[in-house]
């Protein structure tokens, strides 16, 4: 299982980024799944969840409205759309699967937002 993050870099407020986590070693479009975010001295935070058909979509009280979770099956891919980004977001982002009783982990992509 391999899971690669991209996309992050220094905004803005109230600027916006895509993220993007390729994923391959497993069957993509069978799973769930998510981006975490973890801060600096905090701990790992839910951001968003996505199903495996797209049919389901949810996200943490702190990021709905303004986040967007979506996944391309065909590329095996999950995406992250940040609009609106105020400092703190400012974070590493994750993108995470769960099978077998196991969690699955990129390496990160941080996020940082200037006020």
């Amino acid at each position: 299982v391999q899971l690669v993050e991209s996309g992050g870099g220094l905004v803005q407020f109230g600027g916006s980024l895509r993220l993007s986590c390729a994923a391959s070693g497993f069957s993509f479009s069978t799973y769930e799944m998510r981006w975490y975010r973890q801060a600096p001295e905090k701990e790992r935070e839910l951001v968003a969840t996505i199903s495996s058909l797209s049919r389901s979509r949810k996200y943490a009280d702190s990021v709905k409205g303004r986040f967007t979770i979506s996944r391309d099956n065909a590329k095996t891919t999950v995406y992250l759309q940040l609009n609106s980004l105020k400092p703190e977001d400012t974070a590493v982002y994750y993108c995470n699967v769960q099978f077998w009783g196991r969690d699955y982990w990129g390496q990160g992509t941080q996020v940082t937002v200037s006020s």
